[in-house]
């Protein structure tokens, strides 16, 4: 330790340019070190550790502390790693989007710190390449991004540009959905323990069940998580076929979260989604992203993990600087996900991380559910593509939206198992057994919920497709639904099976 701290004080001395984007990493295993004030905190219930801890971990250092700390220190031209054993303080390194992965451009900022006209920019002017791109202070994370998407295009083969389009998708939604938004809080995420009751209900029903996970299934192209490399897996909390499963726990998880984002808030909200919880593997990613609408005010619980380093989520406040928010078992992130970027852009390092999403959406105070949501800032993006999807200005959002609203007939006679009805339906107007209602789900997704086979058969030979996902595409197929409702056992779920119906999961 001690011959390691001299060299590198040699090297500081005589300024000895070193290799560009390189990183050093140094465990403090022997030595007693003091934690920087926030890192110290960190497992607080209020306390935010920014992603310029990176740089800050040699900051103010004396030997009192007794963590183990990884330093990782970003080395430019003439800057490097302070020594361990002495009281030297480093500066702090805060970036925005586009750093540590693509968010507002389809590729990572490849605008070195020490390229020249970042050294000494009065003598060198910024080349046209390197225009309006953000200092990148970490390794190279380009070529990071384009084995993350190679590996997508490949897994996926001739409909691998599907991959291409989920991501130019992710970048323009990215742009476009958090400047069109109601922001409701000052920063737009805090990090606190969740309530006991909520966490005792996710733990206890993760012990019971964490022997049954099931690999989720994707859509074509996904990529906002590397599913082709690290698979994700689910303990839905509705499954039946699991213990304690079903929607009696799923209503007791959101009754339990939804005090404490209503006094986060200041709003008066209700459930929207709920699916379960989701377990990532070694090496997973989670690119940076904002939630699809309705899903407005959120939180993550972290059930269980086992890992080998923290695996931070990533932010970007109201400021536009990336934050890093680690979590331990029984930590809670609320966060406003239609506005704040979010993702774990760093790979997993250990067997899995365990979480789960809860997602609420305000109710306006006058307890008006039509027209424009109360989210949605008028003369933004976001309105102008609303009205065009609600051409008579009319929004029904009664229900969440993985609970369709039911809005045509055909859709209340599916959920309720109805042939008759729907016999009587079909004479008048056939097409009116694939309309789609106001969240995009069909009379199919509604049978398929249900459990209603004979209803099922009847949707299909009526031209239903046995694929097609709910909420315009980006919600769950009928399999999906019957097995998260019913269990993979259902009669309802051997016949989509057979009929050739996938099982593909909502987008995050």
């Amino acid at each position: 330790g001690f011959r390691f701290c001299f060299w590198l004080l040699v090297l500081a001395k005589i300024r000895t340019p070193l290799k560009p984007d390189a990183l050093i990493g140094y465990k403090c295993e022997r030595h007693q070190i003091q934690c920087p004030k926030f890192i110290r905190n960190a497992s607080s219930s209020h306390k935010i550790i920014p992603h310029s801890y990176l740089s800050k971990h040699t900051s103010n250092i004396t030997s009192s502390c007794k963590n183990k700390i990884q330093l990782i220190i970003t080395m430019s031209k003439y800057t490097i790693l302070m020594a361990v054993l002495f009281n030297i303080k480093a500066s702090a390194i805060d970036y925005g989007v586009d750093v540590s992965f693509p968010i507002h451009h389809e590729k990572a900022s490849t605008n070195y710190a020490w390229l020249p006209h970042n050294v000494e920019p009065k003598n060198n002017p910024i080349p046209d390449e390197y225009k309006d791109m953000p200092i990148q202070h970490l390794p190279d994370r380009q070529t990071f991004y384009q084995d993350f998407l190679q590996g997508c295009i490949d897994y996926y083969g001739d409909r691998g540009s599907a991959c291409i389009e989920t991501e130019r998708d992710r970048v323009a939604m990215s742009l476009r959905q958090p400047q069109s938004m109601v922001n409701y809080t000052d920063i737009g995420f805090k990090k606190i323990r969740a309530p006991e009751k909520l966490f005792n209900l996710l733990s206890s029903y993760w012990e019971k069940n964490k022997g049954n996970q099931k690999e989720e299934r994707w859509n074509t192209g996904n990529t906002y998580t590397n599913h082709w490399a690290a698979p994700t897996k689910m303990v839905s909390v509705e499954d039946t076929g699991l213990r304690g499963g079903g929607f009696k726990l799923k209503q007791e998880i959101w009754n339990a979260a939804k005090d404490t984002i209503e006094e986060w808030t200041g709003n008066e909200i209700k459930d929207v989604s709920l699916y379960g919880i989701r377990v990532y593997t070694e090496g997973a990613v989670l690119a940076p992203h904002v939630d699809r609408m309705p899903l407005i005010s959120s939180a993550i619980v972290n059930v269980a993990q086992d890992v080998d380093e923290d695996w931070p989520l990533e932010v970007y406040g109201r400021d536009g600087k990336a934050y890093n928010v680690t979590m331990q078992p029984g930590d809670m992130v609320l966060y406003e996900s239609h506005s704040l970027l979010h993702g774990r852009p760093f790979p997993l390092k250990g067997r899995y991380f365990a979480n789960i999403f809860i997602h609420f959406e305000p109710i306006a105070p006058d307890g008006n559910e039509e027209g424009l949501p109360m989210y949605i800032m008028k003369g933004s993006l976001e309105e102008s593509r609303w009205y065009a999807s609600h051409p008579n200005g009319r929004d029904n959002r009664s229900k969440p939206i993985e609970f369709s609203t039911g809005s045509t007939a055909a859709h209340r006679a599916a959920q309720d198992g109805d042939m008759k009805v729907l016999q009587t339906i079909a004479k008048k107007d056939e097409s009116a057994l694939i309309e789609k209602d106001s969240n995009g789900w069909q009379p199919l997704h509604e049978a398929a919920r249900a459990g209603h086979t004979e209803v099922i058969k009847m949707l299909i030979e009526f031209g239903a497709d046995v694929n097609e996902r709910a909420n315009f595409n980006k919600g769950g197929t009928a399999l999906y639904l019957a097995e998260e409702a019913h269990g993979s056992d259902h009669p309802a779920v051997a016949l989509l099976r057979n009929l050739g119906g996938l099982s593909i999961g909502p987008e995050l």
